[in-house]
């Protein structure tokens, strides 16, 4: 039986979206083999200066990207198609599928619907999503983004990711595809 595959990641703040609330920001994937995918964000800041969702029923968001939320992009390692979550601290999230760049594919099948719990400490926040893997990625080498959108007090947006494309911020960018998971092996 394959065992859990685990990839750690720091992700940087976007440099034209400097953060004074935000301190830190990591994220660790765990690939089981039941395929399931464990996504955990800790984001080390000054919560009472960052604009949190409180707390609601699972449900799907829309534009969930334009708050604080944790994202997750995957591909499968060398091909143009992927998907976008997004994980909102409320227990919101949406999904989304793309041919390629930016290229918008008919709507991600809707018992997507992951998991999310949420932790809260002094200056500490952890969101965990975990998702059941698409059959169309569950055993294939995968090319994945991690990435999160914080929203302070004020109202500006900083973004954080593995790896920050040349230019405005842009997840969607095949750059920001940093992290990988190996293929599964029996």
């Amino acid at each position: 039986m394959p065992s859990s595959q685990i990839q750690a990641v720091t992700l940087a703040c976007h440099p034209d979206t400097r953060s004074a609330a935000v301190h830190s920001v990591a994220a660790q994937v765990r690939r089981r083999p039941d395929a399931t995918l464990t996504v955990t964000y800790v984001i080390e800041a000054t919560l009472e200066r960052l604009r949190i969702p409180a707390p609601r029923p699972p449900r799907l968001g829309e534009r969930l990207w334009q708050h604080s939320c944790c994202e997750l992009f995957i591909a499968r390692k060398g091909l143009p198609a992927y998907h976008e979550f997004n994980f909102a601290p409320s227990g919101e999230w949406s999904v989304y599928a793309f041919r390629g760049y930016r290229d918008a594919a008919p709507p991600a099948d809707g018992t997507l619907q992951p998991r999310i719990a949420l932790r809260r400490a002094v200056d500490r926040l952890e969101l965990e999503a975990t998702i059941r893997l698409l059959p169309t990625y569950r055993d294939q080498r995968l090319s994945m983004g991690l990435a999160v959108v914080a929203e302070e007090d004020n109202g500006s947006l900083s973004y954080w990711a593995i790896r920050h494309a040349p230019g405005k911020p842009d997840f969607h960018h095949p750059d920001a595809f940093a992290a990988e998971l190996d293929e599964v092996r029996d």
